[in-house]
Protein backbone atom coordinates (compact mmCIF):
# COMPACT_ATOMS: atom_id res chain seq x y z
CA UNK A 1 0.00 0.00 0.00
CA UNK A 2 1.41 3.51 -1.63
CA UNK A 3 2.03 6.54 1.37
CA UNK A 4 -0.67 8.11 -0.70
CA UNK A 5 -3.39 5.26 0.00
CA UNK A 6 -2.42 5.25 3.60
CA UNK A 7 -2.83 9.63 3.60
CA UNK A 8 -5.96 9.16 1.45
CA UNK A 9 -7.69 6.87 4.47
CA UNK A 10 -6.16 8.91 7.10
CA UNK A 11 -7.99 12.01 5.34
CA UNK A 12 -10.98 9.97 5.35
CA UNK A 13 -11.16 8.88 8.61
CA UNK A 14 -11.71 12.65 9.67
CA UNK A 15 -15.21 13.07 11.29
CA UNK A 16 -17.29 15.79 9.82
CA UNK A 17 -15.80 19.27 10.31
CA UNK A 18 -12.72 17.95 11.83
CA UNK A 19 -9.86 19.96 10.63
CA UNK A 20 -6.57 18.59 9.16
CA UNK A 21 -4.75 18.93 12.65
CA UNK A 22 -6.81 16.01 14.04
CA UNK A 23 -4.77 13.72 12.08
CA UNK A 24 -1.74 14.71 14.09
CA UNK A 25 -3.37 13.89 17.59
CA UNK A 26 -4.00 10.40 16.22
CA UNK A 27 -1.02 9.06 14.20
CA UNK A 28 1.91 8.88 16.43
CA UNK A 29 3.36 5.19 16.30
CA UNK A 30 5.58 3.99 13.22
CA UNK A 31 4.17 2.94 10.90
CA UNK A 32 1.62 5.54 10.84
CA UNK A 33 3.97 8.30 11.31
CA UNK A 34 5.60 8.23 8.47
CA UNK A 35 1.95 9.35 6.95
CA UNK A 36 1.60 12.05 9.44
CA UNK A 37 4.98 13.44 8.67
CA UNK A 38 4.33 13.38 4.78
CA UNK A 39 1.13 15.40 5.87
CA UNK A 40 2.36 17.59 8.00
CA UNK A 41 5.29 18.86 5.52
CA UNK A 42 2.23 19.45 3.07
CA UNK A 43 0.29 21.48 5.71
CA UNK A 44 2.55 23.37 6.65
CA UNK A 45 3.98 24.44 3.89
CA UNK A 46 0.36 25.02 2.51
CA UNK A 47 0.44 27.27 5.54
CA UNK A 48 3.91 28.97 4.48
CA UNK A 49 2.71 29.70 1.33
CA UNK A 50 0.74 32.56 2.68
CA UNK A 51 4.24 34.00 4.31
CA UNK A 52 5.34 35.15 1.07
CA UNK A 53 1.67 35.09 -0.65
CA UNK A 54 2.20 32.88 -3.27
CA UNK A 55 2.75 29.62 -4.52
CA UNK A 56 5.47 29.23 -7.59
CA UNK A 57 6.25 26.84 -9.47
CA UNK A 58 10.01 25.87 -7.99
CA UNK A 59 7.92 25.71 -4.76
CA UNK A 60 5.69 22.95 -6.09
CA UNK A 61 8.53 21.09 -8.20
CA UNK A 62 10.52 21.18 -4.83
CA UNK A 63 8.30 19.50 -3.24
CA UNK A 64 7.46 16.91 -5.40
CA UNK A 65 11.88 16.62 -5.30
CA UNK A 66 10.92 15.37 -1.07
CA UNK A 67 8.15 13.80 -1.89
CA UNK A 68 7.64 11.62 -5.56
CA UNK A 69 3.55 12.00 -6.55
CA UNK A 70 2.86 9.61 -9.29
CA UNK A 71 -0.14 10.88 -11.14
CA UNK A 72 -2.63 9.03 -9.53
CA UNK A 73 -1.85 10.35 -6.50
CA UNK A 74 -1.75 13.89 -6.98
CA UNK A 75 -5.70 14.33 -6.07
CA UNK A 76 -4.46 13.00 -2.05
CA UNK A 77 -1.67 15.15 -2.51
CA UNK A 78 -3.86 18.63 -3.81
CA UNK A 79 -6.86 17.41 -0.82
CA UNK A 80 -4.25 18.04 2.14
CA UNK A 81 -2.33 21.16 0.75
CA UNK A 82 -6.12 22.94 0.07
CA UNK A 83 -7.62 21.42 3.64
CA UNK A 84 -4.90 23.21 5.06
CA UNK A 85 -5.14 26.17 3.15
CA UNK A 86 -8.48 26.20 4.45
CA UNK A 87 -8.45 25.38 7.92
CA UNK A 88 -9.18 28.28 10.19
CA UNK A 89 -6.48 26.84 12.44
CA UNK A 90 -2.91 28.76 12.52
CA UNK A 91 0.24 27.17 11.46
CA UNK A 92 1.25 27.55 15.59
CA UNK A 93 -1.84 25.07 16.09
CA UNK A 94 -0.54 22.43 13.62
CA UNK A 95 3.14 22.16 14.81
CA UNK A 96 1.96 22.15 18.29
CA UNK A 97 0.29 18.93 17.44
CA UNK A 98 3.14 17.87 15.03
CA UNK A 99 4.80 18.29 18.14
CA UNK A 100 2.91 16.53 20.65
CA UNK A 101 3.19 13.60 17.51
CA UNK A 102 6.83 13.05 17.79
CA UNK A 103 7.30 13.56 21.64
CA UNK A 104 10.27 14.51 22.94
CA UNK A 105 12.46 13.64 19.67
CA UNK A 106 14.24 16.67 17.82
CA UNK A 107 15.10 14.76 14.90
CA UNK A 108 11.98 13.69 13.02
CA UNK A 109 11.19 17.81 13.74
CA UNK A 110 14.52 18.64 12.41
CA UNK A 111 13.58 16.45 9.20
CA UNK A 112 10.60 17.94 8.68
CA UNK A 113 11.95 21.44 9.17
CA UNK A 114 14.67 20.48 6.21
CA UNK A 115 12.08 19.58 3.86
CA UNK A 116 10.25 23.26 4.61
CA UNK A 117 13.68 24.46 3.94
CA UNK A 118 14.03 22.95 0.65
CA UNK A 119 10.96 24.27 -0.54
CA UNK A 120 11.42 27.67 0.55
CA UNK A 121 14.11 28.43 -0.92
CA UNK A 122 13.21 26.91 -4.01
CA UNK A 123 12.24 30.08 -6.14
CA UNK A 124 15.48 31.25 -5.81
CA UNK A 125 14.61 33.77 -3.04
CA UNK A 126 14.22 33.47 0.98
CA UNK A 127 11.24 35.94 1.86
CA UNK A 128 11.66 37.64 5.37
CA UNK A 129 7.97 36.18 6.29
CA UNK A 130 9.60 32.89 5.47
CA UNK A 131 12.08 33.30 7.94
CA UNK A 132 9.92 34.35 10.51
CA UNK A 133 7.05 31.75 9.63
CA UNK A 134 9.77 28.84 10.11
CA UNK A 135 11.64 30.31 12.84
CA UNK A 136 8.66 30.66 14.97
CA UNK A 137 7.73 26.66 13.68
CA UNK A 138 11.23 25.28 14.63
CA UNK A 139 10.69 27.42 18.25
CA UNK A 140 7.66 25.56 18.89
CA UNK A 141 9.05 22.09 17.67
CA UNK A 142 11.78 22.67 20.65
CA UNK A 143 14.67 22.80 17.46
CA UNK A 144 17.10 24.29 19.23
CA UNK A 145 18.80 27.53 17.87
CA UNK A 146 22.53 26.05 16.58
CA UNK A 147 19.96 23.19 14.52
CA UNK A 148 18.06 25.81 13.23
CA UNK A 149 21.01 28.19 12.37
CA UNK A 150 22.86 25.20 10.49
CA UNK A 151 19.74 24.57 8.63
CA UNK A 152 19.36 28.24 7.74
CA UNK A 153 23.13 28.10 6.85
CA UNK A 154 22.94 25.14 4.31
CA UNK A 155 19.68 25.99 2.55
CA UNK A 156 19.73 30.07 2.52
CA UNK A 157 21.13 31.13 -0.92
CA UNK A 158 22.62 34.43 0.33
CA UNK A 159 26.55 33.65 1.02
CA UNK A 160 28.44 30.65 1.06
CA UNK A 161 27.29 28.64 4.16
CA UNK A 162 29.78 29.37 7.20
CA UNK A 163 30.85 25.93 7.60
CA UNK A 164 30.95 25.98 11.30
CA UNK A 165 27.18 26.94 11.28
CA UNK A 166 26.72 24.27 9.06
CA UNK A 167 27.74 21.69 11.99
CA UNK A 168 26.28 23.58 14.47
CA UNK A 169 29.30 24.02 16.42
CA UNK A 170 31.59 27.72 16.13
CA UNK A 171 34.92 28.31 15.26
CA UNK A 172 35.91 28.22 19.27
CA UNK A 173 34.31 24.65 19.27
CA UNK A 174 37.70 22.43 20.08
CA UNK A 175 38.36 19.82 16.88
CA UNK A 176 37.91 16.59 18.65
CA UNK A 177 34.67 17.77 19.45
CA UNK A 178 33.68 19.49 16.01
CA UNK A 179 34.89 15.71 14.59
CA UNK A 180 32.55 14.07 16.96
CA UNK A 181 29.87 16.07 16.40
CA UNK A 182 30.44 15.52 12.32
CA UNK A 183 30.35 12.10 12.89
CA UNK A 184 26.92 11.83 14.78
CA UNK A 185 25.76 14.12 11.93
CA UNK A 186 26.70 11.69 9.41
CA UNK A 187 25.18 8.82 11.25
CA UNK A 188 21.85 10.50 12.00
CA UNK A 189 21.66 11.03 8.41
CA UNK A 190 21.64 7.29 7.31
CA UNK A 191 18.54 6.38 5.29
CA UNK A 192 17.82 3.31 7.80
CA UNK A 193 18.45 6.09 10.94
CA UNK A 194 15.99 8.29 9.02
CA UNK A 195 13.36 6.01 8.47
CA UNK A 196 13.61 4.17 12.29
CA UNK A 197 12.08 8.28 13.74
CA UNK A 198 9.41 7.76 11.35
CA UNK A 199 10.65 10.20 8.01
CA UNK A 200 8.91 7.91 4.82
CA UNK A 201 11.22 6.76 2.33
CA UNK A 202 10.31 8.74 -0.15
CA UNK A 203 12.11 12.24 1.78
CA UNK A 204 15.00 10.09 2.80
CA UNK A 205 16.67 11.53 -0.05
CA UNK A 206 16.38 14.78 1.70
CA UNK A 207 19.55 12.94 3.60
CA UNK A 208 21.26 12.69 0.09
CA UNK A 209 22.29 16.53 -0.06
CA UNK A 210 22.70 17.09 3.92
CA UNK A 211 25.47 14.59 3.56
CA UNK A 212 27.12 16.81 1.10
CA UNK A 213 26.64 19.68 3.33
CA UNK A 214 28.34 18.36 6.46
CA UNK A 215 31.03 15.90 4.60
CA UNK A 216 31.97 19.84 3.12
CA UNK A 217 31.81 21.41 5.74
CA UNK A 218 34.10 18.93 7.97
CA UNK A 219 36.43 18.85 5.08
CA UNK A 220 36.73 23.21 5.23
CA UNK A 221 37.15 23.32 8.95
CA UNK A 222 39.23 20.23 8.44
CA UNK A 223 41.82 22.35 5.58
CA UNK A 224 41.62 25.36 7.93
CA UNK A 225 42.84 23.78 10.92
CA UNK A 226 46.04 22.11 8.79
CA UNK A 227 46.84 25.64 7.45
CA UNK A 228 47.07 26.67 11.18
CA UNK A 229 49.17 24.07 11.86
CA UNK A 230 51.54 24.27 9.34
Amino acid sequence: MSIWTRISEALSALAKGEGLGAVFDRLRQPPERSVAFTIAVIALSAKMAKADGQVTRNEVAAFREVFYIAPEDEKAAARVFNLARQDVAGFEEYARRIRRMFGSSTGPVCDLMEGLFHIAVADGHYHPGEDQFLERVAEIFGVPQPDFRALRARFVPDAAPDPYAVLGVTPDTPMPEIRRHWRQLVRDSHPDVMQARGVPEEAVKLSEKRLIDINRAWSEISAREERQEA
